[in-house]
């Protein structure tokens, strides 16, 4: 049995919710390997972001050749990257290394409202990172800010869609959680591929406890896609996934609290 060997390329949260903690959290659940390179080391918990340090890029550099020279990589999420030298020095490695089925979360804005991404580096993900990417996961305020639009309505959606498939990515997956956040009691996303669009919908849970959602959610679709899933396939698994980690909460912490990664499996037994 070949075991299918994934990467995630993001930063570390000390408070286990997001990041590469949540990736690789979310990896082992749906059965891939998971190997990672950290970009940045990250002072948190559910209350809130209290230190960024960026990795030196001699060390990304490392650990991308390190995990490149060793391991069949089926697929790679990309998270929180931080500034424009990191973004470039990954840019680089993914260019060398010509890795496939690369799943872009761009991470911007972590849940307590602390700044993950510089406003100078939105040009340089937008440039050298979103084109090599075949998937792209951006809630809404992370599409605004990418395409430079306002998003008020669906259509706004379908235009910044049409910008995101512009820039290079071939499927663009807008996340609705920030959409009519109080008048609805459904969660929608829409997804946007070459051939077409459908939408996704799920109950919307009145909790505080979505921190690492988006880690978690693109997780779950890179390590469908290792497995050799269809796209439709590996996004509705995803949402499957990621609305029973929110639906059934783990209560930790005081603030914003981790979500359930063993929930969905736990469903399915």
């Amino acid at each position: 049995m070949v075991i299918p060997q994934v990467l995630t390329i993001a930063g570390s949260d000390s408070g286990g919710g997001a990041g590469i903690q949540a990736d690789l959290k979310t990896f082992q659940m749906r059965g891939v390997f998971g190997t990672s390179v950290i970009t940045a080391v990250t002072a948190q918990n559910t209350l809130g972001v209290f230190d960024i340090h960026p990795i030196p890029l001699a060390s990304i550099q490392a650990q991308l050749r390190a995990v490149a020279k060793d391991f069949s990589i089926s697929a790679v999420k990309i998270g929180m990257l931080g500034n424009t030298e990191i973004i470039q020095c990954v840019a680089d490695c993914l260019e060398q290394y010509q890795f496939s089925h690369i799943v872009l979360d761009p991470v911007m804005i972590a849940k307590g409202g602390a700044t993950l991404l510089e406003q100078s580096a939105v040009a340089a993900l937008k440039n050298l990172i979103l084109p090599k990417a075949c998937l792209i996961t951006p809630n809404i305020p992370e599409a605004e800010r990418i395409t430079g639009t306002q998003i008020k309505n669906e259509a706004d959606i379908f235009n910044a869609a049409q910008i995101f498939h512009e820039l290079g990515a071939n499927t663009v997956v807008i996340k609705g959680g920030h959409h009519n956040n109080s008048q609805s009691k459904l969660c929608k996303d829409w997804v946007f591929t070459q051939k077409g669009y459908f939408t996704l919908e799920a109950p919307r849970f009145a909790t505080p406890h979505t921190h690492g959602t988006g880690c978690t959610f693109s997780a779950c679709l890179t390590a469908e896609l290792a497995k050799g899933k269809p796209v439709e396939q590996a996004v509705r698994t995803a949402k499957n996934y990621i609305t029973a980690a929110i639906g059934h909460p783990l209560n930790i912490g005081h603030g914003h609290g981790p979500t359930n990664h063993w929930a969905y499996q736990n469903e399915q037994d």
